[in-house]
């Protein structure tokens, strides 16, 4: 049996990171433990521990950043407050600042690549565009950007 590399199980958490945090938006039920109690990780990898954790990682930095994330959207983004967006885009705008700016779990550019790659599956048409644009807005008037 062969192992999955650890980028493809980090893409895998970040894409069930992306549906926990759409669905908890949607529902507005901003409750992590019971979404991630909830989810059924055995459908994308019967090994999923390591898979959890890391989506139990996203899910509850992004909640428990909220505030400052969405300011940080907010500020930075004319015409577009980060409650009217569409949800998917919104979930992965916020997931990519978290580990990307916020959290500096991963680098800025490996963020903002998972979360356009997301909104482009994930979203509608203009998603990736959409995205893109917001995060560049938000990393630019950071002191991350070069």
């Amino acid at each position: 049996m062969s192992k999955k590399p650890p980028h493809h199980k980090k893409h895998m958490a970040r894409e069930i990171a992306l549906q926990l945090l759409y669905s908890m938006d949607v529902t507005k039920n901003m409750e992590p433990d019971r979404s991630l109690d909830n989810f059924d990780f055995e459908q994308f990898d019967p090994e999923q521990e390591d898979v959890k954790r890391e989506v139990s990682s996203i899910v509850k930095g992004v909640v428990d950043n909220l505030v400052t994330i969405d300011n940080m959207i907010n500020r930075n983004v004319v015409g577009w407050r980060a409650d009217r967006m569409v949800a998917v885009d919104r979930a992965a705008i916020r997931m990519a600042i978290y580990e990307g700016m916020v959290a500096r779990s991963i680098p800025v550019a490996v963020a903002i690549s998972e979360a356009i790659s997301m909104a482009k599956v994930f979203g509608t048409d203009e998603s990736g565009k959409f995205v893109n644009g917001v995060l560049a807005k938000v990393l630019k008037a950071s002191d991350l950007a070069e």
